[in-house]
């Protein structure tokens, strides 16, 4: 006992520390308008293709979680099924219609963590890429997301010497990844932005062919995409096979004016939904004029968290209790304005997916506040294998290391948590490169009060940025 809280005590010694560098806040801590301006900056352009003959038009639009303005998320999936009857009506003009009432707006779900070590500062900016159903329908939501690790951050995006070291993209249960000079790794540069270029598949498809929502990324080059004539097929060549696939709907940042003008992308609304489907199933190839180029907002992954909690008294609308997730919060989960959402504390996370549509209530799957990625705690690989064979990294059990022999635990000086729950500000940082050992990544935990201002730190999980604009259609920013 005496070695084991000497150790302790050496550790915690040293947990103002991120990676194996002091860490000093010499950057000045970001502004809430310049943490918006980074998720901005940075948001992915999504090639998207779509499956959307026989009755199924807007299906394979993004979406957010509240499309139909019933506030339960437990119906997202057959509601959602119904999404040809909201373009129905849209044609129709038919503005009584229940389904005027809907207010699809695709959306990214974001977060930022923002970190200091030594005297350079770096992001991690997340997007949850939100689809409201899965797997040719049978399936509710969809848990795809997007990583990007920024160094040298000035405040200024894109400002000299900043650059993008890495970014992970969810391929079903693996995470692949690419660094700063890997080929396939591309992103559209516009004076707004610089945006990397994802495909997504539709919801349906073979599980030995691209399906269910998986991201690859795009190995063309923006400036080769835009140098085709609009009669040009409609197609981007993919990771992982190295093939070209169907393009039906391209998704832009509504904040990226150069993109939005570029792309020629337009706000969905009720009055001009019925112009904007693809309408074509997944082997249609289109011309580049007839891809359907649509705006995105960003939201907060924080938004969706409060929906788990089991102080929340509508938890149960939402989610089952057969998945638990206890999270030891320093600080509350707040909204825009400050206001608490979930209580700091030790807190209860209900994650099971609920599908009131299903006879079983559920299609098994978890939600945001049970992905390990949340947590940055994912087995890093460089190509896309057979579904389902990627390594376990072992950060919750405790066993999982970085490149300096840390596990979480170390980082947090908290050793009652493995297998037992999460700390708020758990966070492992991968550097973009691969380590096939089964319990070590390649990059770092961060370390002590590494989120907290005194360290140039901040750890937006838990924080709400973006305005809810709660029943509004989308805008152009």
């Amino acid at each position: 006992m005496a070695r084991a809280l000497l150790l302790a005590a050496i550790v915690l010694a040293t947990l103002p520390i991120t990676g194996n560098r002091p860490a000093y806040a010499t950057v000045p801590l970001l502004t809430t308008a310049q943490r918006q301006a980074y998720l901005n900056y940075y948001a992915p352009v999504i090639f998207k293709r779509a499956n959307e003959d026989n009755g199924q038009d807007g299906r394979d639009w993004l979406t957010n979680y509240n499309f139909d303005q019933d506030h339960n998320f437990a119906t997202n999936r057959y509601r959602w099924l119904e999404s040809e009857h909201y373009v129905a009506a849209s044609a129709a003009k038919a503005t009584s219609s229940p389904y005027a009432a809907w207010r699809i707006r695709p959306t990214l779900y974001t977060s930022l963590i923002e970190y200091t070590s030594g005297t350079t500062k770096s992001l991690v900016l997340l997007y949850h890429v939100y689809n409201a159903a899965d797997k040719e329908g049978d399936a509710i939501h969809d848990w795809e997301r997007i990583e990007i690790v920024v160094r040298n951050v000035t405040g200024t995006p894109g400002a000299t010497g900043e650059y993008v070291n890495n970014s992970t993209i969810t391929h079903h249960h693996e995470h692949i990844i690419r660094k700063r000079g890997d080929s396939g790794f591309n992103f559209m540069n516009t004076a707004t932005g610089r945006h990397l270029m994802v495909w997504q598949a539709d919801e349906a498809g073979s599980v030995l062919a691209t399906h269910a929502h998986e991201l690859r990324y795009v190995n063309d080059t923006y400036s080769s995409l835009a140098s085709q004539p609009v009669t040009n097929d409609a197609e981007v060549e993919i990771s992982g096979k190295d093939e070209n696939k169907n393009v039906h709907y391209i998704f832009v940042p509504q904040a990226s004016s150069a993109a939005v003008t570029a792309w020629g992308a337009k706000p969905l609304t009720f009055s001009n939904a019925s112009t904007l489907i693809a309408g074509h199933d997944n082997e249609h190839t289109v011309d580049w004029y007839q891809a359907k180029r649509l705006t995105y907002e960003l939201q907060d992954i924080a938004d969706i968290i409060p929906t788990h909690w089991a102080g929340n008294p509508a938890w149960s609308t939402h989610w089952l209790s057969s998945a638990v997730d206890d999270v030891e919060l320093e600080s509350p989960v707040v909204n825009e304005t400050g206001a608490v959402e979930v209580n700091a504390g030790r807190q209860r996370f209900y994650s099971k997916s609920r599908d009131n549509g299903a006879s079983d209530l559920t299609d098994d799957r978890e939600g945001i506040i049970h992905k390990d990625w949340l947590y940055g705690v994912y087995s890093a690989e460089a190509d896309e294998d057979i579904e389902g064979s990627s390594d376990h990294f072992p950060g919750y059990e405790g066993t999982g290391t970085d490149s300096y022999g840390w596990t979480r635990q170390m980082a947090s000086g908290r050793y009652d948590s493995p297998n037992s729950y999460w700390w708020q500000h758990d966070f492992f940082v991968h550097d973009g490169t691969v380590d096939t050992a089964g319990s070590t990544e390649n990059g770092e935990w961060l370390r002590g009060a590494w989120y907290t201002s005194a360290n140039g730190g901040f750890d937006g999980r838990w924080v709400q940025l973006f305005d809810d604009r709660p029943g509004l259609e989308p805008t152009i920013s």
